[in-house]
């Protein structure tokens, strides 16, 4: 019998951390208003469920299973995700879902290879896997940026990311509707 490998562990975590994050990004998509933010909501909430069922898989493959772990904060990321009173923008904020890499510019994937004793299978997973997941974070940190600039323009908070033309009319209506108010109280 061979040796059990030593990144099950790192194999499980992803495959937990993947299903959750798959059933709360499709809990957001349900709910938000902005077709923009639920079409990059959708796409990342595939890639994560098919990332839990690959490594649920590659697991099996090696004679082992998922072994559940409890998640204190996966309740809570559900009624974030699901809630009706917080913006997309707030969610992101709260979902942790607006910076990149560890917080100490650090790229948190960049040391899942520093166990040589990976085998072919598991590293070609391991590395299609990050690639999605770093362009999955470029996504979202996107559509982020989008809400925090329609919501700088005075766009709807709780709505999408704004759609171009439409924003910047409104925005000038609202500056001639305030220098209006400006020249009647002057005279």
């Amino acid at each position: 019998m061979t040796a059990k490998p030593s990144y099950l562990g790192l194999l499980n975590a992803i495959a937990i951390g993947e299903g959750e994050a798959e059933c709360y990004l499709n809990a957001w998509a349900e709910v938000t208003p902005s077709d923009e933010v639920r079409q990059v909501l959708t796409t990342v909430a595939i890639r994560e469920g098919e990332h839990a069922k690959a490594f649920a898989k590659r697991l099996c493959e090696l004679g082992y299973s998922v072994r559940e772990r409890a998640d204190g904060n996966a309740a809570e990321r559900m009624d974030i995700a699901s809630s009706r009173d917080l913006s997309d923008r707030e969610k992101f904020e709260r979902l942790d879902l607006t910076r990149d890499g560890d917080g100490n510019g650090r790229d948190i994937f960049s040391g899942m290879f520093d166990d040589r004793t990976i085998d072919i299978q598991t590293g070609a997973l391991l590395g299609r896997y990050i690639a999605e997941e770093r362009d999955s974070g470029r996504l979202l940190r996107s559509c982020y940026q989008q809400l925090r600039q329609a919501d700088a323009g005075g766009a709807d908070a709780a709505g999408g990311a704004g759609n171009g033309q439409a924003d910047v009319e409104a925005r000038l209506d609202r500056i001639e509707g305030l220098l209006e108010q400006l020249v009647s109280r002057q005279g």
